[in-house]
């Protein structure tokens, strides 16, 4: 059994939550006020996730995403600014201003990218985990991805090849029961997505929103996969704060759904549970929010006074 981590890393831990959530409230605002192209999915609501399992990962591990997959970026250590310019669509963002927010990818930090196709990420990081056992070089992947992918093709064929051949990867489904605008119960005959990883041999555990539960199966499950024991299917059973994207306006979902969203928060959790243990004071934390505060402005000034990409640049790092 994974023990809970030292009280620095669960301060460090807080403050990427909370870095994650000033990100995305920062970026509902400017989006709002048309500073970004394209759509932005924000993850308010499920910053425990991508922390507690990034804090298991080396550098050298794989990350594979979805179109909510900002926090999974800066949870794998993606440069704020880089990071900021990127979905600026400006030159000096990892994908030099070509991805936007639903393809943000950084092969030096084994981003392999987040995708706008639901499931599109899972069997590429399947892809991934064989080159790591074919190379023998340790590394372990895991892949983001929500509830509605659990019904795609992709997510079944993934799961199959990666037990069948021993894979080192982690499949992380994050349920937050809205898969775009369609609520669980319509669009899933079983009761959650754990259960799914039974057809396939494979162990499946369903978690709580809460940071040390999901560091508790996820360290287990990334150990288990660099040990060469194969992979595991995790469902962190979160909420979501907000619409399906930024500007949705939720008609399709009761308020009251909403608001019980909204009174569970895994940052709060935490908190909280630092405070009562004497590790952190309501003042520190306030220091914490005030300097990332801080950060992400500074982040987004960068980014505005980053240059755009120049047409002429278009087939540069193109595959021919």
């Amino acid at each position: 059994m994974v023990k809970n981590p030292a009280p620095e890393i669960q301060i460090s831990s807080l403050r990427k939550m909370l870095l994650i959530r000033k990100v995305e409230e920062k970026l509902m605002d400017v989006f709002g006020a048309g500073d970004i192209p394209g759509f932005i999915h924000v993850c308010i609501g499920q910053e425990a996730a991508p922390v507690a399992v990034c804090t298991h990962l080396k550098p050298s591990d794989c990350l594979s995403s979805n179109h909510r997959g900002h926090g999974h970026a800066l949870a794998k250590g993606i440069d704020l600014k880089s990071f900021m310019a990127e979905l600026y669509g400006r030159r000096n963002g990892p994908c030099r201003g070509r991805s936007g927010s639903m393809h943000l990818a950084d092969y030096s930090l084994g981003l392999l990218g987040a995708n706008g196709i639901v499931g599109g990420g899972i069997p590429i990081a399947v892809g991934a985990a064989f080159a790591a056992k074919y190379k023998k070089t340790d590394q372990v992947t895991v892949v983001f991805f929500g509830e509605g992918a659990s019904n795609e093709g992709t997510f079944h064929e993934s799961l199959n090849l990666a037990m069948l051949m021993k894979l080192p990867i982690v499949f992380i489904c994050e349920n937050n029961r809205w898969a775009e605008f369609t609520p669980q119960e319509v669009h899933m005959p079983v009761e959650g997505v754990a259960v799914r990883a039974s057809a396939y041999g494979m162990p499946g555990v369903a978690v709580p929103n809460q940071f040390l539960a999901i560091y508790e199966a996820s360290g287990e499950a990334i150990k288990r996969a660099r040990d060469g024991e194969g992979p595991t299917l995790i469902e962190i059973r979160c909420h979501r704060w907000f619409g399906h994207f930024v500007g949705d306006a939720q008609k399709y979902r009761p308020p009251e759904d909403i608001e019980r969203a909204r009174q569970i928060d895994c940052i709060v959790d935490l908190k909280e549970y630092l405070i009562e243990n004497g590790w952190l004071t309501e003042e520190d934390v306030k220091n914490m929010e005030a300097e990332i505060v801080t950060e992400v402005e500074d982040a987004v000034s960068f980014a505005r006074q980053s240059p755009k990409p120049d047409p002429s640049e278009l087939m540069e790092g193109v595959y021919s």
